[in-house]
Parts: C-alpha cells; structure tokens; sequence
C-alpha cells in the first residue's frame, strides 16, 4: 500500500514548479507544512522577466490572467498563464500551477495546483495537493479538519496511517475527476486517473483508474458498466 501512496505514484512531477519539495517525501502529505517556506525559497530564484513580484511574497507569471477582484495573500506563486477568475481567494501558502484555472469565489489556502488543475466554481481547497490536470466540480470542497480536531489519519483497506496533522484536506492524483457538490473528507487520497460521482463523501484512499460510486461501490473504470 505504501507504493501506492507515493508521490510520484500519485503525480507526474516533471508537471509542477514545485516538485523539489516531494524529493524527501515519503508520503507525499508530509510536503504540507513546508509550503509556505518553500514558496518563499523558490519564489526567491525566479526570473523577474517572467515573473512580477507584486508584493513581498507574491510572484505572478507576466502573462498569468488575474481578474481585478482577486484577492492573492502570500506566499504565494502564480505561474504561467493560469488564470484566477472573478473573486477567486488565494489565502496565501499556495503554489498555481500553469494553465490551471481558480474560478469565481474559489478559496485556495496551504496548496499546491500542479499545472492545468482546474478549480472552477465554488470550490474550497485548503490543506491539499491536486495533481496535474485534476478538476474538481462545481460546489466541490475539501474539509480539512476533523470535527473534534484531533490528528488526521489516512484510512486504506487494512489499516490507518498517522499523519500528525490536524490539518489535511485531500491529495487528488493526476486527471482525477470530482464530481459536483462532493465533500473529500480530511486524509482523501484519490489515486490517478479516478472519477468521483457527484454528491459524493469521500474518505480514506480510492485506488487508482476507479469510479467512487460511494464507499461501498468502488469499481475498476473498466467494470463500470457492470455496476
């Protein structure tokens, strides 16, 4: 199981700017409290050509699209041409990855969009990674702290894994799809390549190359018609 947990299991880091921080990571949720300082690291070596520093620890990609009443609190790294959308929130300690889109009143906060990521409408995205090209619904959020706020546990088939945070949302693997108005429950790990339906509630690991029907109701893509 801890294969299938690994970060390049999950994503393809020749697709992100910050792929530097998951080379010491044994599960990728351990890179979550060193987005911040790594933001500022790197946001110190870019090419102030192609990047503008518009605030201390806020750099924008020059041919990025920013919608004038996008709010971007640091540290932050908008790279190119993403484009943040009509009231679109960065609430700091995140990384936009290329060509991803962070749509109308979309929260992002202590994450990383690796590029093409698409978070369109109405979505929360706090305490997370989303792989490359992965999209999250309309309406579709994470939830990153438990309800008695005690330390988030990753849930698999045999077993629970400590993380030692009480903040996690979710890790969402490369194309992963999710579907409307769905809730990833704190510890989600969504492997490549699967769709979630809408209006889901969705907790613990879902391997890769599935459809998350509901917890009991997981199924190979290539099983699905036979569900």
């Amino acid at each position: 199981m801890r294969e299938l947990l690994r970060p390049d299991r999950l994503f393809d880091l020749d697709k992100s700017i910050a792929a530097a921080i998951f080379a010491d990571a044994g599960y990728p949720w351990e890179v979550l409290p060193r987005i911040g300082d790594f933001v500022m690291q790197l946001g110190q070596t870019l090419d102030p050509d192609e990047y503008e520093r518009v605030a201390k620890d806020v750099w924008i990609a020059r041919d990025a699209v920013v919608a004038p009443t996008v709010s971007i609190a640091g540290p932050a790294i908008i790279d190119h041409g993403a484009e943040l959308r009509h009231c679109a929130f960065i609430r700091g300690k995140a990384i936009v990855g290329k060509h991803c889109v962070v749509g109308n009143s979309v929260e992002v906060k202590n994450a990383i969009l690796f590029d093409n990521a698409q978070v369109p409408h109405f979505n929360y995205v706090g305490d997370s990674v989303l792989g490359y090209r992965a999209h999250m619904g309309a309406g579709a959020v994470t939830s990153n702290v438990k309800s008695d706020k005690s330390l988030v546990t990753v849930r698999t088939d045999d077993r629970r894994i400590a993380t030692g945070l009480r903040k996690f949302g979710a890790l969402l693997g490369d194309y992963v799809e999710i579907g409307c108005n769905s809730v990833l429950c704190p510890g989600a790990v969504i492997g490549r390549g699967t769709t979630v339906y809408p209006t889901s509630c969705v907790r613990g690991f879902v391997p890769e190359h599935s459809v998350y029907k509901d917890f009991d109701n997981i199924v190979p893509k290539w099983d699905e018609n036979k569900n």
